[in-house]
């Protein structure tokens, strides 16, 4: 077999079978198939698609390209969830610790950043010390001692997909229903989760453009995990503006923190609080929404959800203290406010273009593997369906320069629609699929 023909066979619209896309993978995994090879299968799945069986047999072979934990053999319930990304969306730095202190076990590995959307670990790392790199027994050990681990992409747990997640943000072949369900699901069970809450994103800032393909996305993870014995729920979320107020890395961190306070943007915290209730309904933690809703609100109140997020920190090596005081977090030298050229109502963000505006402070990522700065990033000031008078903040720039904040302004102007007539925004919880 070589593969050449597998790429071949792909491109012409062929449907691969199961030995051929275990050998690819297994190859691949242990680089006898080069880069270059398998970004041109890569393309040829983006171009052509894999149809349901296909799919399935891709996310077991890059579970098996590794160790697998089988996790709730040690803690049952275990939870994990996992966000189809977008841009401000640091909702994991939230739900996974105030889940654990409703008492429910999260063992959640998660990835780093893709094209315009963030990365939870390099979120983490903003956190002088905290180390994602975890081995079995440390995973398994924090786990159990925290109930909480927030673990980036292992040599061990599913490398087929750490090799390939780097590679397809480098070569347009982010963008593909087949390729992402195999990707979030192989980590998914690779870990070996009880119950899984996936956020499945929509629109502008999201992969998934429109509802209809992020419905496709979400059924396809909810069919995988009840082939695998995984309770798996979906939850369709607008991306259409940026979500919370923070774009970029230590921001995202600190608005995590203010989440966890209770303090946090409207939106975002809305979303938080929604995803750790439907935990406790899912895994039997809380009868109903209401009840669910009231538990978490107590971890709020109490503190419980921050102490969390410290814990975990310093198990994984990092300092707690920036947890407790935010303002430690690394800071960009250079704060710079654009402001409101208009009078009127914000009718649209454009969450993509803020997102490759982030990108281009150095808050993400162009080419595989580039060091990111975690100072960077962007603070909206207000968002869609806020009133702004000419002259008034519209978006705070944190960068290296003043030059460099200064160049992004027409290009963060073009990302706003404007409107004289009051605009609501739309929904943020659009439906919950479940198996």
């Amino acid at each position: 077999m070589q593969a050449v023909e597998l790429i071949r066979k792909k491109r012409d619209g062929g449907v691969l079978d199961t030995d051929e896309i275990n050998w690819l993978i297994e190859q691949y995994t242990q680089g006898a198939v080069p880069d270059y090879q398998m970004a041109a299968w890569l393309m040829a799945v983006c171009w052509r698609g894999m149809d349901a069986r296909e799919t399935r047999d891709l996310t077991m072979a890059m579970v098996h390209s590794g160790d697998e934990l089988h996790v709730c053999d040690i803690v049952s319930p275990v939870i994990d969830k996992h966000s189809t990304g977008g841009v401000g969306d640091k909702v994991t730095l939230a739900v996974a610790p105030l889940a654990a202190a409703c008492g429910i076990a999260v063992g959640k590995m998660t990835g780093r950043g893709l094209g315009h959307t963030g990365g939870t670990v390099d979120k983490l790392e903003s956190v002088q010390g905290f180390r994602p790199e975890l081995t079995r027994e440390e995973f398994v050990h924090i786990l159990k001692s925290e109930g909480v681990v927030l673990a980036g992409q292992s040599a061990d747990l599913a490398p087929a997909d750490g090799k390939m997640y780097a590679l397809r943000d480098v070569t347009g072949t982010v963008e593909s229903i087949p390729l992402i369900a195999a990707s979030i699901m192989s980590k998914k069970l690779a870990i070996g989760c009880s119950h899984l809450l996936l956020d499945v994103k929509f629109g502008s800032g999201a992969f998934m453009k429109t509802v209809e393909k992020a419905r496709e996305l979400a059924q396809a993870m909810v069919d995988i995990g009840r082939l695998a014995g995984i309770h798996t729920v979906a939850a369709l979320t607008s991306m259409e503006q940026p979500l919370g107020c923070a774009v970029g890395n230590a921001l995202e961190m600190m608005e995590a923190i203010a989440i966890l306070r209770g303090e946090g943007p409207e939106d975002v915290s809305e979303l938080c609080y929604h995803d750790v209730a439907e935990l406790l309904v899912m895994t039997g933690k809380a009868q109903t929404m209401d009840t669910a809703e009231q538990q978490v609100q107590q971890a709020i109140r109490s503190g419980a959800g921050l102490a969390k997020l410290a814990a975990v920190i310093a198990a994984q090596g990092g300092d707690a203290r920036q947890v407790e005081q935010p303002h430690l977090l690394p800071q960009a030298p250079y704060k710079v406010m654009l402001t409101s050229p208009h009078t009127g109502y914000i009718a649209a963000i454009n969450a993509e273009a803020i997102g490759l505006a982030s990108m281009r402070l150095g808050a993400g990522r162009f080419r595989k593997g580039e060091p990111i700065d975690h100072r960077t990033g962007l603070v909206l000031q207000a968002k869609v369906g806020a009133y702004r008078q000419a002259g008034e903040s519209l978006v705070e720039v944190h960068a290296r320069s003043e030059a460099e904040a200064r160049d992004l302004f027409e290009t963060l102007l073009a990302c706003y629609r404007w409107s004289d007539t009051s605009v609501q925004p739309g929904a943020l919880i659009h439906e919950v699929i479940r198996p």
